[in-house]
């Protein structure tokens, strides 16, 4: 895919705005001597002592930002391709190699993202928008910025379901493995894409989530997937998010004013 078609196609999708709810400061950031956020501070606990996932997040951009976070809609190297710094790429079964060739051929023009339908999992994960955690005893809530949606992450001990009817987020389990938050996810749909790029995600695919906040400012997840029909072997990334401060989501829905979608085309097709 062409680098700057990727990116006008990008910027056409995803739009928000950087300075939301200005002027209301977040609570409780610790803070350096010289009275600046200590973004390297302890990572902060719940009361039964577990790390406290809580609060606004966005996708490391792949270079430094400010305390206050990026204020653009960069668009991460994960976001395009979760497999772009595997020296041999993603462990793609044949039929799903072709099928990522001719995604990237028609620029992704049936990205389910860009037609305004539910994104999956991971792209709620790796997409550049705002995402609020808030945790619970026995339950961990996203609040996503994007299409504003939602995902529940039992923690209460209860069993993935099996035979359950497929959604687009699938059903989540989760247990603390010390100080990582473990996440499996069953139950999905065919024909998810996992990045940009087209990655495939099949009904037999299972995802698995490790959550460490590393300190103050910084959560580092680790996504392993498992779908042994589109892949040969499973496969892991790392993502890191960063906190965002003094500021808030605001909502965003993709359909809202839509006008890009009848002129998607893809290379040869231009259907």
């Amino acid at each position: 895919m062409k680098t700057a078609a990727l990116t006008a196609f990008l910027f056409i999708t995803c739009t928000t705005l950087s300075a939301q709810w200005p002027g209301r400061p977040t609570t409780n950031v610790p803070k350096k001597a010289d009275g600046t956020p200590d973004l390297n501070a302890p990572t902060p606990r719940t009361a039964n002592g577990k790390p406290d996932l809580s609060g606004l997040w966005e996708l490391e951009k792949n270079r430094p930002c400010p305390p206050e976070g990026c204020n653009d809609m960069e668009i991460s190297q994960e976001f395009v391709n979760l497999g772009w710094n595997r020296k041999d790429g993603l462990p793609f079964q044949p039929w799903a190699a072709a099928l990522v060739k001719q995604r990237r051929t028609d620029f992704g023009k049936d990205d389910p993202g860009s037609l305004c339908q539910p994104t999956g999992v991971v792209k709620l994960v790796i997409n550049p928008f705002f995402r609020k955690f808030i945790q619970l005893p026995e339950l961990l809530i996203v609040l996503n910025e994007r299409d504003v949606n939602y995902r529940q992450i039992f923690m209460d001990g209860r069993p993935l379901p099996k035979d359950a009817f497929p959604t687009p987020y699938g059903y989540s389990t989760a247990k603390w493995d010390g100080d990582t938050l473990v996440v499996e996810t069953t139950g999905f749909p065919d024909g998810q894409w996992l990045d940009r790029a087209g990655s495939p995600l099949t009904e037999s695919g299972k995802i698995t989530e490790r959550y460490r906040r590393m300190n103050f400012g910084t959560i580092e997840i680790e996504i392993t997937v498992d779908d042994p029909k589109a892949y040969t072997r499973p496969w892991t990334a790392k993502v890191k998010q960063f906190i965002r401060l003094n500021s808030e989501m605001i909502d965003y829905f993709c359909m809202q004013n839509e006008k890009d979608i009848p002129h998607l085309v893809g290379s040869k097709t231009g259907k």
